[in-house]
């Protein structure tokens, strides 16, 4: 994700200023000048045409991080009303993402096209390279006609001038189920049925325009009002701030978190369990086994990749067990999930044991919002600690690299890894279900963002700094036992 985007630091200044409103004197009120107070009526317009149209987005951005769609949304209804219906509240809604028509650009449809380096030379190598007969020469330049380019992209390779260019939708392009198109107007639609949630188009939109609806405001108001509310903050996010994970679970608390517990708890009940059905796969001769702790992939395999599922391990996520110890100990609290990914916020609704999920993000405002400094903390310890290789989950190789520490002699492994879900990683996945074999290994990991949850849409710090903090972390722990 580029957390360095200009779209992200309007997010992250929207989500503080809410924050802000929630613990003032008059929520509705305050959260309903934000936009005025983001675009005053002498400020210079940075993005859109007038301070209008961006006050209007702004509103929109709010509406989204009050947890609504924005898709069915009357012009009318005023900020107001729904910080109040956020507040009444008692139900969060089910799809996690909302299109921000108004942010929309309606990009042009992505192809291949002949810009004006065209030198029309001899060579005609883009015509003789086309294996659809979609390029002729016209008026001394090369023309592509639209009804026959597959968008293969021969052409662009073999222009020796690089006159030929593939425009793409970003948003589209970033998405690796075809999920996200545009809609009647031209502005992004998002077809549920076929989303996985891994947030790719979120990350990939230069303008903003696809929002997570957040659960902030639903978490403040249970904190707010005094109840018991625990937090689970997934491996990655340790990578997310400085300081220390001890320090962070002080902040938290100060933040109005009755408890905090690392999932990477939650990460070694599955190294255990996902070692031993592994063991038990080979001896029964099975080809392979992936794992099953991304949220993203799940959603695949459920949605579009069925013919794996019996290559799939039945060994449940991180979360899964953390969320049953949470349950176990504080059988009334409000349950709450820090994750890295829009992906959890799906898995979060289909367990009863966790209510609510804050991204990085979300829990970064709450920080600023407070005036809550995690380098001024004192540590906190955690009643259980984690393992090194729990806390390693959320780095690509984290998660096969703890299995097989367990597997040790038992049975021969090789380990593989899927370092990111795209259109040539998912073809690759059918194909190993189809032939029920896999050359590359036996034990696959499959993680939907490339560098694994630390390049989650949802998270804040670069996977470089995220990947430092958390090795840090892993010096000082101890071997999974």
């Amino acid at each position: 994700m580029n957390n360095n985007s200009q779209s992200i630091h309007i997010k992250k200044d929207i989500l503080v200023r809410l924050v802000e409103a929630f613990f003032s004197d008059d929520f509705n009120a305050n959260t309903a000048s934000i936009p005025y107070k983001m675009r005053p009526k002498d400020a210079q317009v940075p993005y859109r045409c007038c301070i209008y149209k961006e006050r209007e987005i702004i509103k929109d951005r709010i509406i989204a991080d009050l947890g609504f769609a924005v898709e069915p949304l009357d012009e009318s209804e005023k900020l107001e009303d729904f910080a109040q219906m956020a507040i009444e509240r008692t139900k969060i809604d089910s799809e996690p993402l909302t299109v921000i028509e108004a942010a929309c650009k309606g990009c042009v449809p992505s192809r291949v096209y002949v810009t004006d380096l065209c030198q029309g030379c001899v060579a005609r190598a883009c015509e003789k390279t086309c294996k659809f007969g979609a390029i002729t020469i016209e008026g001394g330049r090369s023309y592509i006609d639209g009804s026959k380019c597959k968008n293969c992209g021969m052409c662009i390779s073999a222009c020796p001038y690089n006159a030929i260019v593939k425009l793409i939708v970003p948003c589209e392009q970033a998405c690796p189920v075809q999920a996200i198109s545009k809609g009647e107007n031209g502005t992004a639609v998002i077809d549920f049925e076929k989303c996985i949630s891994c947030g790719k188009c979120v990350a990939a939109c230069p303008f903003g325009a696809v929002n997570e609806k957040s659960n902030l405001i639903d978490v403040l108001k249970h904190i707010k009002n005094g109840k018991k509310v625990v937090a689970m903050f997934a491996p990655a996010i340790a990578g997310q701030f400085p300081g220390s994970i001890y320090q962070l679970k002080a902040a938290m608390i100060k933040a109005g978190f009755y408890d905090v517990f690392e999932v990477a708890q939650g990460a070694d009940v599955t190294t255990r369990k996902e070692s031993k059905e592994f063991i038990e796969r080979m001896k029964e001769n099975k080809p392979f086994m992936t794992t099953s702790c991304c949220a993203g992939y799940n959603s695949l395999v459920k949605k579009h990749l069925s013919e794996i599922k019996p290559f799939v391990s039945d060994t449940k996520t991180p979360l899964y067990y953390i969320a049953e110890i949470v349950k176990e100990k504080y059988p009334d609290a409000i349950s709450v999930f820090i994750s890295p990914c829009v992906a959890k916020r799906v898995e979060v609704s289909e367990n009863n044991n966790i209510d609510y999920v804050l991204n990085a993000d979300e829990l970064g405002a709450i920080f600023i919002g407070r005036k809550i400094e995690i380098l001024a903390m004192e540590d906190c310890k955690f009643e259980c600690e984690s393992s090194k290789q729990g806390r390693n989950y959320g780095i690509t190789g984290g998660v096969s690299s703890a299995v097989n520490s367990l597997i040790k002699n038992n049975v021969d492994t090789k380990v593989y890894i899927v370092n990111g879900l795209n259109k040539d990683s998912i073809k690759q996945l059918k194909k190993y279900a189809k032939d029920s074999y896999c050359p590359e290994g036996n034990l696959i990991e499959v993680m939907c963002c490339e560098g694994g949850c630390i390049g989650g849409n949802s998270t804040i710090a670069n996977q470089k700094t995220a990947k430092n903090i958390i090795n840090k972390l892993l010096d000082k722990s101890e071997d999974i036992k």
